[in-house]
């Protein structure tokens, strides 16, 4: 399970990718039979997509919410104003079209007409409005207010026209109105934090919900009266599975249709004819980093000194071959590699034992009882990570670092936690040492809402406690200029910083291994992904296995 930071609020059905999808095995010997012209089958309506997850929701009102879960099932009841298409570019969604003034201040959208929301009350500008409003509303606690704080006016010029209007440039804005749109019919005048929309929500998506049963699945049903038509697969079943041990064998055993896979699954346990012949696989570098968090409150790691030996001392490549099996790249920075905010520029972290043993002896830190562990005016330095249950990589990573910690004397505790606790109790209220996670992000490269100092409220995603008036200043001018090379200048210092004061210890930029059952058709990688175009997915009637009833 990935903590998603779902910047801009654009939530796509799978995994942002800006490489071109490669491992997509072809499966035409075993389809019924293709029209000779075109070599495809005749789409169909109807099966159900059972996908496997670690995690369960937390919150599917998506401004409630930070996990990859809950914004996987609200990405298909809730829709934004715009969205990105196959080929990364920005296009309209619930607004059919926009004017953007000459001064890049003022954002005119034209809303599409005839979309209802899922009760069949009819969307209009007041709900973009509301959504606006509840949004930044200090009781409202969201860690998404940054992006709308920005506007200086939003109006509603008629039912299907919303103006937004800003008082300086702003780099994100028109994208940031990719957030879900939220119906003020059922949550006006109301305290949101309270609604039953949070475990029943009804938006205006191509999926309407259905039920959450929690701890074991929610299930949603493909939407008759979507405007973009209705979904071919009649349901999507999200079904809560903490180990992925034992979803794989529910994957073997086709209780699930897709799951992503583990390294060793994806080289090796799925290399055989049962595999071959009933899935797909597929293989990109995600749009995602895992990373070791410290907690800077924690005294033991205030000082930069103490987070640049612990980067000295684990091997990174270790863990890329070892764990990861080569199925993905070190990662120096929160910015994927190639991608045009990314510095390479940047202090790196070689793994070398005895300069973090040098760096720690200048902290203050020496084994002078001769236990072999490092202490400090009769202390000595242990600590505890902490990550979620039913993720094999990160506990692997964990027992790897470790060990390579005991080498230059720090005793480490690992513990693993049950997903819903781990977020609820241990990361929202900052009750940890250290933590090993992951962020995946949205193609913008601003890091605002993950790093800036005002961030760092309980259930905000600055939960590290970092803290720097220079990267908040860089933050802030990065946002508001429309020059790329005006903000790649920003990004690259920002990121100078972080490989200076290491706040995290980066660890690597993972491969995306999805598998999906061979029997859905109209998968098409493109830039973006697999999951951009998931209504148009089907499954021809001669394969269909469930019937979804309303």
């Amino acid at each position: 399970m990935t903590m998603k930071y779902i910047h801009r609020g654009i939530i796509l059905l799978g995994i942002i990718i800006l490489c071109i999808i490669t491992g997509c095995s072809d499966r035409t010997d075993k389809r019924p039979a293709a029209d000779k012209k075109t070599g495809e089958t005749t789409p169909a309506y109807g099966d159900i997509l059972v996908e496997g997850s670690i995690g369960d929701a937390s919150n599917l009102i998506p401004i409630l919410s930070s996990d990859s879960t809950s914004h996987s099932i609200s990405a298909q009841v809730f829709n934004g104003l715009v969205k990105y298409d196959k080929n990364l570019n920005v296009v309209g969604d619930l607004a059919g079209s926009w004017e953007i003034s000459d001064d890049g201040l003022v954002f005119t959208f034209h809303l599409r007409k005839g979309v209802t929301w899922h009760d069949g009350h009819p969307f209009t500008a007041d709900d973009v409005l509301y959504t606006y409003r509840v949004t930044v509303d200090p009781k409202t606690p969201t860690a998404y207010a940054g992006d709308f704080l920005k506007v200086k006016k939003a109006e509603v010029i008629d039912p299907h026209t919303f103006r937004v209007t800003y008082d300086k440039p702003f780099a994100p804005a028109l994208t940031s109105w990719g957030a879900a749109i939220l119906p003020k019919h059922l949550l006006e005048g109301k305290d949101i934090t309270q609604s039953p929309l949070s475990r029943h929500p009804i938006g205006t998506g191509p999926y309407l919900f259905k039920e959450w049963i929690t701890g074991q699945k929610i299930v949603l049903i493909s939407n008759p009266d979507y405007f973009e038509g209705r979904p071919y697969i009649d349901g999507y079943i999200m079904r809560i599975i903490p180990d992925t041990a034992t979803m794989f064998l529910e994957l073997r055993a086709k209780g699930i249709d897709q799951m992503n896979l583990t390294p060793l699954q994806f080289t090796r346990q799925t290399e055989n004819n049962l595999f071959r012949n009933n899935f797909n696989k597929y293989r990109y570098l995600s749009f995602s980093y895992t990373y070791l968090g410290y907690n800077l409150e924690n005294p033991l790691f205030t000082d930069k000194r103490i987070r640049q030996a612990i980067s000295y001392a684990i091997n990174k490549e270790e863990i890329i071959q070892g764990v990861m099996l080569g199925l993905g790249k070190i990662a120096t920075g929160p910015y994927k590699p190639e991608t045009w905010a990314y510095n390479s520029n940047v202090k790196k972290y070689p793994y070398n034992p005895e300069k973090a043993k040098t760096l720690l002896a200048e902290a203050g830190w020496k084994d002078t009882d001769g236990d072999g562990i490092l202490d400090k005016d009769g202390t000595p330095f242990t600590f505890e990570i902490i990550t979620n249950q039913g993720n094999e990589v990160r506990a692997k990573c964990a027992e790897i670092i470790q060990r390579r910690l005991a080498d230059i004397g720090m005793k480490v505790k690992i513990r693993i936690i049950e997903w819903a606790a781990f977020i609820n109790e241990f990361i929202n209220k900052r009750r940890f040492d250290t933590t090993i996670l992951g962020w995946t992000v949205t193609l913008d490269p601003d890091l605002y809402d993950v790093w800036h100092s005002s961030k760092t409220k309980p259930g905000e995603l600055n939960f590290i406690s970092y803290k720097n008036e220079e990267v908040d200043d860089l933050l802030e001018k990065g946002r508001t200029t429309f020059d790329r090379a005006e903000r790649k200048r920003c990004y690259d210092r920002i990121q100078e910083i972080f490989a200076e004061e290491q706040p995290y210890t980066f660890l690597y930029v993972p491969d995306a291994l999805p598998i999906i059952s061979a029997r859905f058709r109209g998968i098409e990688p493109a830039p973006l992904g697999i999951g951009y175009n998931f209504i148009k997915w089907y499954v021809p009637k001669a394969e269909q296995r469930y019937l979804m009833t309303r």
